[in-house]
């Protein structure tokens, strides 16, 4: 039998990736699945689409509910909220360095403080010197990691997972992943994503 795994697609701009980020890693533990980090560009998705930003932008009423919805998540969960602002904010930079960042151990733990930088302090991820003051909490040099994060192989891989992401079918984040090819989308499905995952390595 195949072990379970799922790849978890998020946006470090995307508010529900934030609640996602924040709970996925213990789930997954309980569940036995194998959980994979993949940042990605949601803002190219959207420009697929003929979007010139979020649409919870787009469509007021939307955002209004969603921003609703998030403080009554965050309390529900004992999560801390700040409303970013700007919303979205530029996340390229972010997700570069959560690339270089997922190939070390403590990466996943960076991707965590870095949404709680931005959704629980409102603190802007398009600032390189936040992103440096997250990496340095690591007890790590911050500008080996930056350096890297600016290279054309980090560029690259991030063009490649984006693309990726559209053709599995991505269209929002967060989304998930299975090694069937399912794909589910949402902070509320993460639960039945992971149930997924087990019943497709089960079958294999």
């Amino acid at each position: 039998m195949a072990a379970p795994a799922l790849d978890f697609w998020f946006d470090f701009a995307s508010t529900y990736s934030y609640l996602t980020a924040m709970r996925i890693t213990p789930l997954a533990e309980k569940a036995s699945v194998r959980v994979r980090f993949r940042p990605f560009l949601l803002g190219a998705i959207f420009q697929a689409q003929g979007w010139t930003t979020s649409p919870f932008n787009l469509y007021p009423a939307k955002g209004r509910n969603m921003w609703r919805d998030l403080e009554r998540s965050c309390a529900d969960l004992g999560l801390p909220f700040h409303r970013p602002d700007p919303f979205p904010q530029n996340s390229l930079l972010a997700a570069r360095v959560a690339l270089v960042a997922l190939d070390q151990s403590w990466g996943e733990e960076f991707c965590r403080t870095l949404f709680r930088a931005e959704f629980a302090h409102g603190r802007r991820i398009d600032d390189a010197a936040v992103i440096a003051d997250v990496l340095a909490t690591f007890d790590i040099d911050t500008e080996p990691v930056l350096a890297a994060a600016r290279s054309d192989a980090i560029k690259a891989r991030l063009r490649a997972q984006t693309e990726e992401a559209q053709r599995l079918g991505v269209f929002g984040a967060p989304s998930f992943t299975t090694t069937d090819g399912e794909l589910f989308w949402g902070n509320d499905r993460l639960e039945p994503a992971l149930r997924w995952a087990n019943a497709a390595a089960e079958q294999s």
